[in-house]
């Protein structure tokens, strides 16, 4: 964040607990309207840049809390917020763009009925995913290569979420594009990035264990490079988002001219200096603080 243009506080929210840190010391927040008492002074904020992985920063929740309380914000709105977090929900609405490659996939829900393994497999194959429909951080996904797995696999998944998909498998090339609105008439992509890694698939393990090795720019074909930023480009539009986002996919078939499979959306993408949106920044000759003020100044504009 750019110190010289903005004062800016870090608030952590542990459940009901919200607390801002001010001054070296924590001050509980209002919920009435995001404000905070230090020194026998209100405070109020102007703006809220959300970090929050996963649930209430990623579903739509704090972004209708801020609606209600009228405080402008750096992600997408609720409607995109908690359709992005709903996979199968974000695959059934992208799949209509005859544009985006999106893997077939059944939606399993805890305490239905669901197909037997013989009918999931006959659809979907093996190998095939199975994940929580809601979260993040690859928690509770499983690759499962013999059918005596299924049942193990939507068990865990369904210990993260009572919604899980078992998606089709896509092989390939796992690449990553940042992506953010700079202006009203125009979205900007970063570098993509490569991802490589010795475990099944880029699991928790991997992402955050150091066992995977993340490559910006990515080691793919200029034309291929070109295609999959404009198709970025293409499904920020789609689904009207604002703020940071980071799209993940799978390329498949002959280099240099690859299907590009969607793999997921994070619209809170990890920002610490490890992470794909600030390696992707260096990558392009930016300084994250720049991309920050555009998120910022976007709002008011």
């Amino acid at each position: 964040m750019d110190k010289e243009k903005y004062n800016s506080y870090i608030v952590v929210m542990r459940g009901r607990e919200w607390k801002v840190k001010y001054e070296d010391a924590d001050y509980p927040i209002d919920r009435n309207d995001f404000s905070f008492v230090a020194e026998g002074e209100r405070h109020t904020f102007d703006f809220a840049y959300i970090t929050i992985h996963g649930t209430p920063g990623e579903n739509g929740i704090l972004q209708g809390y801020f609606d209600l309380i009228g405080m402008p914000y750096s992600t997408s709105d609720v409607l995109v917020e908690a359709l992005t977090f709903n996979k199968y929900a974000l695959n059934s609405f992208l799949r209509t763009y005859p544009d985006v490659q999106v893997s077939d996939s059944v939606l399993v829900r805890k305490g239905e009925d669901r197909p037997s393994d013989e009918v999931l497999l006959a659809r979907l194959g093996l190998p095939c995913f199975v994940k929580p429909n809601a979260g993040g951080s690859s928690f509770g996904v499983s690759k499962v290569k013999a059918a005596d797995e299924l049942e193990t696999a939507i068990a865990k998944a369904m210990s993260e979420s009572d919604e899980v998909m078992v998606e089709q498998i896509m092989v390939g090339t796992e690449i990553t594009c940042g992506c953010y609105r700079k202006s009203a008439d125009e979205i900007v992509t970063f570098p993509i990035t490569e991802v490589v890694t010795s475990q099944e698939f880029f699991d928790y393990d991997a992402k955050y264990n150091n066992k995977s090795e993340e490559i910006t720019p990515a080691r793919i074909a200029p034309q291929t490079a070109a295609r999959v930023s404009e198709l970025t480009r293409r499904i920020y539009a789609y689904l009207g988002c604002y703020g940071i986002i980071r799209v993940d996919y799978i390329l498949s078939g002959e280099a240099g001219n690859e299907t590009i499979n969607l793999l997921e959306i994070n619209t809170t993408p990890g920002m610490t200096a490890t992470s794909f949106i600030p390696q992707q920044v260096r990558a392009a000759g930016r300084e994250m603080k720049d991309v920050l003020s555009d998120v910022i100044e976007g709002r008011f504009a």
